[in-house]
């Protein structure tokens, strides 16, 4: 093993002099590994949303809520997935972690390409495929318990900020990247035959006419030309801490406690979904949690007691009010992001038209805007301004900025809900697109300062040893967002009141704002502004 992948014996970060001679470097090289790795893990976890868009561009035989339930299945196992995620770091350590879960992203990035060559192949194959996508969701826990293991305490909004922020522009680069490798086809004869549209679609340089050829496999295939150099960039540059994991094994050990937590995970997602057909949703969603968690602790061999240490941080109430309060900021990022490309194409895609008598019936939109176009703008300034949040709540408080982004997600969701409402009711939805989209990138802008701002809180509230089994808790349970928006808003489109959902997010974010007051803001709050 070379120098540069070692595992370190010796990490003080905290110590000024370590830190500015060797602690900074090392701490640099890993985050510039993690960030595009963390990148492809949400390209490949989200790109449901766009996939299902073109899918029913091309007519693939499959209803409304069988494409939002694909997009809200990679939802649900990338949030579960993040639940055993959270402990691996500490068990199996950073630099087999990282290279494995990386690898592991190769799987569904090519099967979902072979199966989007065939529009025959079956929806159980398309819920297998977005079940393994759910690995690149829950890839964010560990990479975050990580990064966070390598920075000091003061510089924890900028690392996580940095690794965060820059890691979700996995979903802008989806957004972009998708509709863009679909026009052509670049993979030659290996990647098979074009379709042809049914609908008009898009790409961000503008709208694509029905008729036209069109490579959707290349939705899938596109990911493996960043995932095998990044895997490599892993596993040789690096590193395990023996500070934080003591006793990782051999690789192959550790790669194989990596595969069972995972497959955990797996278990549990698998038995959520099956859930959901029987329970109503909110029971559903802690079932999975609650038996997530019970498994894991059975886990038996060296596994076990190293995860029964690391569940002390349930009995800390500040892991509860840090869970809600990223549920606010992570959850409606990620929530939004994998609903809104298919809420555009429903909402916009069709309009009012009346009848001889008077009738009010919904008709296709001729000149409906493409969600491939621009549902990518809202993730983008979402992510490119986390780290900004980060570098603010380092200077003024964390809990200060959270408080002021919650307030404007009320307002502004009640407003995208009265506008969503308008547009799905109108003769002309087009009237109401651009503040309809303008309402969504507000709403993206204040969540994603706010991913910075709580991460920074959970910096300062929590020690060394807890702070990663928190930051991967937390993720995991606001990466439920990408589940539930996507089925609350699907449900209430399909229902022909789409703004129910979003009244009903404001009513969420106004109890964030009382917590966040309560916990962290009044005069005798736990822990003032962190």
């Amino acid at each position: 093993m070379s120098k540069r992948n070692a595992d370190i014996e010796k990490w003080d970060v905290e110590d000024a002099q370590f830190w500015e001679q060797e602690g900074k470097h090392i701490a640099n090289r890993n985050l510039w590994i993690s960030i595009p790795s963390l990148l492809m893990g949400f390209a490949v976890w989200m790109m449901w949303g766009m996939i299902t868009t073109q899918m029913q561009n091309l007519g693939f035989s499959f209803t409304v809520n069988q494409l939002f339930s694909l997009t809200a299945l990679a939802g649900l196992a990338g949030a579960t997935l993040r639940i055993p995620a959270s402990f691996m770091i500490r068990i199996a350590g950073g630099r087999n972690t990282i290279f494995l879960t990386t690898a592991l992203l190769m799987i569904p990035a090519a099967g979902t390409g072979i199966a989007l060559m065939n529009p025959g192949t079956p929806l159980w194959v398309f819920q297998a495929l977005a079940l393994l996508s759910g690995i690149g969701g829950g890839n964010f826990a560990c990479s975050m318990s990580n990064i966070s293991t390598f920075y000091p305490s003061k510089q924890q909004g900028y690392a996580l900020g940095m690794n965060a922020g820059l890691g979700n522009f996995g979903v802008t680069t989806m957004q972009i990247v998708i509709p863009l490798v679909m026009t052509v086809g670049i993979f030659g004869a290996i990647a098979g035959s074009p379709m042809e549209l049914q609908s008009a679609s898009g790409t961000l340089i503008g709208r694509i006419e029905a008729g036209t050829d069109t490579w959707i496999q290349n939705a899938g295939f596109i990911w493996l030309v960043f995932l095998i150099p990044l895997a490599f960039a892993g596993w040789f540059g690096m590193n395990n801490l023996r500070t934080i994991t003591p006793n990782p094994g051999s690789s192959l050990a550790a790669f194989s406690k990596i595969l069972g937590l995972y497959g955990v995970g797996m278990v549990t997602a698998i038995i959520g979904m099956l859930a959901l057909g029987w329970l109503n949703m909110w029971i559903a969603l802690p079932l999975t949690i609650v038996l997530t968690l019970v498994l894991l602790r059975l886990i038996p061999g060296d596994i076990k007691p190293n995860i029964q240490k690391q569940f002390a941080i349930f009995s800390n109430k500040h892991t509860w009010s840090m869970t809600i309060l990223y549920i606010l900021t992570f959850g409606s990022f990620i929530g939004f992001s994998a609903a809104l490309p298919l809420s555009i194409n429903v909402i916009f895609g069709n309009m009012m038209e009346a009848t001889a008598d008077g009738t009010l019936i919904r008709v296709a939109n001729p000149e409906a805007p493409s969600a491939l176009t621009w549902a990518w703008i809202g993730p983008f300034v979402g992510a490119l301004i986390r780290p900004l949040g980060g570098w603010i709540s380092d200077k003024v408080g964390g809990s200060i900025v959270t408080q002021i982004i919650s307030a404007i997600m009320v307002v502004a969701s009640i407003a995208t809900g009265y506008v969503m409402m308008q547009a799905y009711n109108a003769t002309d939805p087009n009237q109401f697109f651009w503040l309809f989209l303008l309402l969504f990138i507000v709403l993206f802008a204040a969540s994603g300062i706010g991913n910075g701002s709580t991460f920074r809180s959970i910096g300062v509230i929590f020690d060394q040893q807890q702070k990663g089994p928190v930051l991967g808790w937390t993720s995991a349970v606001a990466a439920y967002g990408a589940f539930i928006a996507p089925r609350v808003m699907g449900e209430q489109i399909q229902a022909g009141t789409p703004e129910l959902a979003m009244y009903g997010f404001a009513v969420f974010y106004t109890i964030c704002l009382v917590i966040n007051w309560w916990f962290y803001l009044r005069k005798s709050a736990y822990v003032k502004n962190p």
